[in-house]
């Protein structure tokens, strides 16, 4: 057999593998290497419970690119977004104690707040659906500022949307959460955090949003810079009022000890986290998310997640009795979290195995390997075994990721390719266009918008772009 077969079968014989054996370690250990490989991540954690046994808890590569410290059951990672899971707990216990309702309109625990925020209530901050304007999109608003300057000044701004009607995700309904609980509690939301969900492991969390402080064990977070070819700190500052939303630092072993307390109805009792997990009904009927979680199903059974950063996820598999917690502290290929966590739960428990998210992950890192010549092969094989598969959107997504890593030859060729298996596509040739343009082949790239635009007259992208080639060349 060729080797680009092999490697094209790669991930699914580890799962099969796995299933022959008692211990999963040693596969998913191979598996976690190769993609740190493939997009040589500094420093990783992951770690998988099963039936509230911890069976995979390992470290992989350094805390910081700056010294050799090797990541470790001390290191503490920030999981930005994924944050969100303790503030939502936190939410829910208080709801357990008869304290807060997910009905209670927020004008009933904050004064001076506009007339338009008046009916927003407390369900619609923890499922962004409040249509509230996001404090992150405005520059003018400063970490250091007021909770009432932030409410002030928000309050020139126009509603996104009929509170209920849709799904966008905003960083102003944890600022508003995080006022909420306090003014309940009558303590610092970190407090609160901490005393009810971490008392027995309050020194390997940190809340801290701002990347430039120095704090014992935690683990830098690295933005790669595709122009320098290079990894580069992050500076990024949220100021206290981002802690409900992304200030969490944490150990592998503390995240795996508030799991299992979950699970065991520790910090939420079983009718509680039910309704946590209920899909929220929004006006537009079209968007599904629960009460700060994603909802996730393969083969019918559901799971709940959230990510933070493209570095942090969690998962949580009720019906299997499982979680899977991933922690990284940067990539320079492509945010790995979520694909990371389904092939582990699917070595883990073969139900649990979604084969096309499989063959997308093997897609998308074949062809992010350096100037890979069996990657197309890969792919066509892929193809054959799958012949009602399409792969359009992961092919497109894989074209820009090596666009944004400067790797445009190989970009373009991935965009030939997509628009080859689709030609009725008129968003496969607006991206052959792109990559085209970004080559400075003005003549391919114009050729490739106007076949866009042929499929669609709508695109006022593909539109926009003819007319600056035709401006550009005019020039010349």
């Amino acid at each position: 057999m060729k080797q680009f077969i092999l490697t094209a079968l790669a991930l699914s014989v580890s799962i099969a593998t796995y299933s022959q054996k008692t211990d999963p370690s040693a596969a998913i250990d191979q598996y976690v290497k190769e993609v740190i490989k493939i997009n040589q991540i500094p420093g990783l954690a992951v770690g998988v419970i099963k039936d509230n046994q911890i069976v995979f808890q390992r470290y992989y590569g350094t805390e910081t690119l700056e010294n050799d410290k090797k990541v470790d059951s001390n290191s503490m990672f920030r999981i930005y977004s994924t944050s969100k899971l303790m503030t939502n707990v936190g939410v829910f216990q208080l709801i357990e104690k008869g304290q807060l309702s997910l009905e209670d309109k927020i004008s009933q625990y904050l004064d001076n707040l506009p007339k338009e925020w008046q009916d927003i209530k407390v369900k619609n901050l923890i499922t962004h659906s409040s249509g509230l304007p996001n404090l992150i999109v405005f520059n003018d608003i400063l970490p250091g500022d007021s909770n009432s300057k932030v409410i002030e000044r928000l309050s020139r701004e126009k509603m996104d949307f009929k509170t209920g009607n849709e799904y966008r995700y905003n960083q102003t309904n944890y600022f508003l959460l995080t006022l909420i609980i306090e003014k309940i509690t009558g303590k610092p939301f970190e407090s609160f955090i901490l005393n009810n969900q971490f008392s027995d492991s309050k020194n390997q969390v940190v809340f801290s949003s701002n990347a430039l402080e120095k704090i014992p064990h935690r683990v830098i977070k690295y933005n790669y810079n595709p122009e320098k070819k290079q990894y580069e700190k992050s500076t990024d500052i949220g100021g206290t009022r981002a802690h409900s939303a992304n200030g969490i630092a944490i150990t592998l072993p503390a995240f795996l000890k508030w799991s299992i307390h979950l699970s065991e109805n520790d910090l939420l009792d079983q009718k509680t986290k039910e309704m946590m997990w209920q899909p929220f009904d929004f006006g537009n009927k079209k968007d599904v998310f629960a009460y700060g979680w994603d909802i996730n199903k393969v083969n019918n059974i559901k799971s709940y997640s959230f990510s933070g950063g493209n570095v942090s996820a969690y998962r949580i598999y009720p019906q299997n009795n499982m979680a899977i917690i991933m922690m990284s502290n940067g990539y320079n290929q492509f945010p790995i979290y979520y694909r990371m966590v389904n092939h582990i739960a699917a070595m883990i428990d073969k139900n649990l195995t979604d084969t096309y998210s499989l063959a997308e992950e093997t897609i998308i890192s074949e062809f992010s390997k350096k100037n890979n010549p069996d990657a197309e092969k890969i792919y066509y094989s892929i193809k054959a075994k799958n012949p009602k598969w399409n792969f359009e959107n992961t092919m497109n997504d894989t074209g820009y990721i090596l666009l944004r890593n400067s790797r445009v030859d190989e970009a373009i060729k991935v965009f030939v390719l997509n628009v080859k298996e689709n030609p009725q596509s008129a968003n496969a040739f607006d991206s052959l266009g792109e990559g085209y343009f970004s080559a400075k082949n003005y003549v391919l790239a114009l050729d490739n918008y106007k076949k866009s635009l042929a499929l669609n007259p709508e695109n006022t992208n593909a539109a926009k772009m003819i007319q600056k080639i035709e401006d550009l060349t005019k020039k010349k």
